[in-house]
C-alpha cells in the first residue's frame, strides 16, 4: 500500500512532478521509469476526460504543447488521441512515447513500485469524471496505491464522498491560519505546500490530526540563483526532514530530491553515532550550504567529512 506519512514508511517519498520532468516529457510511462530509476517513490500525474469518456495522462486542456496534436483533449476521443506522439516535443529520443490512460498509468505504476498522486485537472465534465473513476476503483486497487489532490478542496471533498474509499490531498498556495481547519473542512489525508509558504507549526498541527505533508520545489536552477545572491531557500530543509515534519518532497529533477534525502539521513545517522562521542569543549566554523557557515562543536566536524553531506553543501 502506498502510505502517506513518513512515520509509517520509515522514509520520506520523492516524488517527480508529472514524473521526472526534467529528462523525460511530462506525464508518459517514460516519465514514470525515469522516477523510479533516479530514486523516486512516487509520482505526481495530471488527468483530464476525453470525448468518448476516458481518463488519460494530460496537464493541459489543449493537446498542442505536449502532442502533436490540436485542439481540446476534451474534443477528441481516445482513439484519436493515441495516435499522437507524446514525446517527439520533448526529445527526439522519445518519439513514439503516446498518452497513456490512466488505467495504464496504475498498472505501470504497480509494476515498478511507484505511488501515484493524481491530480484531476478536468473542470468541464466533473461528474463524468467522477463516475469513470468510480468505475476504475471499483475494479482495481487504485484506492490503496494513489491519492487524488487538487486546488478545489470542495470539488475533493464531495468526490471523497462519492467514493469513499479514495484518498485526497488539497493543494495549497498560501500560509493559513489554521491548516488543521483546512484539512478537516475538506476531510483531506494530506496537504501540498509550496516551500516558501511551508512553516513547522502548519505541519505539526497536520500531523497531529493524521494528515501528511508534501513539500514542493522548484527545478534545482531556481535555488542556485538565490544562493549566488546570497540568500539559500533550503537551508532549514534537512532540519525539517530530520524532525519529521515532512512526508513527501516533490518536484521536476528526482535525482535533485533524491540527493536532499539521502544526504539528511547520512548526516541524522553520523550524528547519531557522534553523540556517542564525549563532547570537547572546542568548537570549530565550519561550511555548510554553499554561502553560509555553522559554528557546531569540533567532535562533530566528521559530519561535513561525510559524503553525504558533502551532497548536501551541492545542492541547487
Amino acid at each position: 500500500m502506498f502510505k502517506l506519512l513518513a512515520r509509517d514508511n520509515g522514509f520520506v517519498h520523492v516524488c517527480g512532478h508529472r514524473g521526472h520532468s526534467i529528462a523525460a516529457p511530462e506525464n508518459t510511462l517514460a516519465a514514470l521509469t525515469a522516477t523510479r530509476e533516479n530514486g523516486g517513490t512516487s509520482a505526481e500525474i495530471d488527468c483530464v476526460l476525453t470525448a468518448d469518456g476516458e481518463i488519460v495522462l494530460m496537464h493541459d486542456d489543449f493537446l498542442d504543447r505536449t502532442t502533436n496534436g490540436r485542439g481540446l483533449v476534451s474534443k477528441a476521443t481516445l482513439a484519436e488521441i493515441k495516435k499522437l506522439d507524446a514525446g517527439a516535443w520533448f526529445d527526439p529520443r522519445f518519439a513514439g512515447e503516446r498518452v497513456p490512460t490512466l488505467m495504464e498509468t496504475v498498472e505501470h505504476a504497480g509494476n515498478i513500485g511507484l505511488g501515484l498522486v493524481i491530480e484531476v485537472k478536468e473542470f468541464q465534465n466533473l461528474y463524468p469524471f467522477v463516475d469513470r473513476l468510480a468505475e476504475i476503483v471499483a475494479d482495481g486497487n487504485i484506492a490503496d496505491e494513489a491519492v487524488f489532490i487538487s486546488f478545489d478542496h470542495m470539488f475533493l471533498r464531495s468526490m471523497k464522498k462519492r467514493i469513499p474509499d479514495i484518498r485526497t490531498e488539497g493543494i495549497t498556495h498560501a500560509r493559513h491560519a489554521d491548516l488543521g481547519a483546512v484539512a478537516r473542512s475538506a476531510d483531506l489525508d494530506s496537504v501540498s505546500i509550496e516551500l516558501n509558504m511551508f512553516h513547522p507549526d502548519g505541519a505539526l498541527a497536520l500531523h497531529q490530526i493524521d494528515v501528511s505533508v508534501r513539500l514542493h520545489f522548484q527545478q534545482p536552477d531556481e535555488y542556485s540563483r538565490y544562493r549566488e545572491a546570497g540568500l539559500d531557500l533550503l537551508r532549514d530543509l534537512p532540519q525539517w526532514l530530520a524532525d519529521g515534519l515532512v512526508d513527501t518532497i516533490s518536484g521536476d529533477d528526482v535525482a535533485f530530491l533524491s540527493a536532499m534525502v539521502t544526504g539528511t539521513k547520512t548526516m541524522r545517522r553520523k550524528a547519531s553515532q557522534a553523540r556517542s562521542i564525549p563532547p570537547r569543549p572546542s568548537y570549530v566554523t565550519l561550511p555548510s550550504w554553499p554561502g553560509l557557515s555553522w559554528l557546531v562543536p569540533a567532535t562533530h566536524a566528521l559530519l561535513f567529512r561525510d559524503p553525504g553531506a558533502a551532497a548536501l553543501r551541492r545542492w541547487g
